[in-house]
């Protein structure tokens, strides 16, 4: 727990590790952040009593771990005043889209996993996708797997392209989540029932039926069936959407969040 961690970005999702580690019981002290922005460093030095830095320096020296939680945009112009400080330490990204070659050569290292959260990483129930390079050891994989248990779950992938499929399922997930949660609520108050009312249905059903589904040895076809009564109001709702072909559509939207991230890829990876 003594080991320093960096964090190369203080935003969302650099503090929702950092409030992982520091429950786990990793001090503060061993804890280094970049941030250029003043309002996110004083956020982090009230929430954790780091203090953050505005630009990368020789601090940066000996550190186990860095955490690359910049913008994608942002990645590659973040590396160069860190990389003479970490050229020992194991590096972890959590940026969208950005190559493990691309990030290799910004830094001169093999020791890179990518990795692929989600946003209920911010209350402790996300899902995240890993990648390592050839360079990355057993003791490597058991140290990111400890950083990023404070977000949640974790998969790991055996090839990088992979990354592009967990983040149409779960990278973006959280939003189809959303949207269906939006299209219960709206439906919920055109039969009659306060938006509050609908809200909590359509939120506690999903966090149920996520529950009963994790819990079961059973694929989802099976759940599904066990609640769809011939005839019943399940079965006249389910009817309806396979008339619609919504999870065609559904398939469909995921294929286009999957070739959107192999674009975005092919675009911040670039030299």
């Amino acid at each position: 727990m003594s080991e320093r961690i960096a964090f190369i970005g203080g935003g969302n999702m650099a503090s929702a590790i950092i409030g992982g580690l520091i429950k786990q019981g990793r001090p503060a002290a061993a804890i280094e952040v970049v941030e250029p922005f003043a309002e996110a460093r004083q956020a982090l030095k009230d929430k954790f009593g780091i203090t953050a830095h505005e630009q990368a320096g020789a601090f940066l020296q000996g550190v186990r771990l860095v955490v690359w939680a910049t913008k994608p945009q942002t990645f590659k112009e973040a590396t160069l005043p860190v990389r003479a400080h970490v050229g020992n330490a194991l590096h972890l990204s959590v940026a969208a889209g950005i190559p493990s070659d691309s990030i290799a050569r910004w830094l001169g290292s093999e020791r890179i996993v990518r990795s692929m959260p989600n946003t209920p990483a911010l209350v402790g129930l996300g899902m995240t996708g890993l990648y390592a390079r050839g360079g990355v050891t057993a003791q490597d994989r058991a140290l990111i797997e400890n950083v990023t248990a404070t977000m949640g779950e974790s998969l790991w992938v055996e090839r990088e392209e992979q990354l592009d499929a967990v983040t149409a399922l779960s990278g973006s997930g959280p939003a189809y989540v959303f949207y269906f949660l939006e299209a219960m609520t709206q439906a919920g108050t055109e039969m009659g029932l306060s938006a509050e009312q609908a809200y909590k249905l359509a939120v506690e059903t999903f966090r149920g039926a996520s529950a009963l589904a994790k819990a079961s040895s059973e694929p989802p076809e099976v759940l599904r069936q066990r609640v769809t009564s011939k005839g019943g109001t399940t079965y006249a709702a389910i009817t309806s959407m396979d008339q619609s072909r919504v999870k065609t559509l559904f398939g469909q939207a995921l294929h286009a969040a999957e070739r959107r991230a192999r674009e975005l890829g092919a675009e911040f990876g670039k030299d």
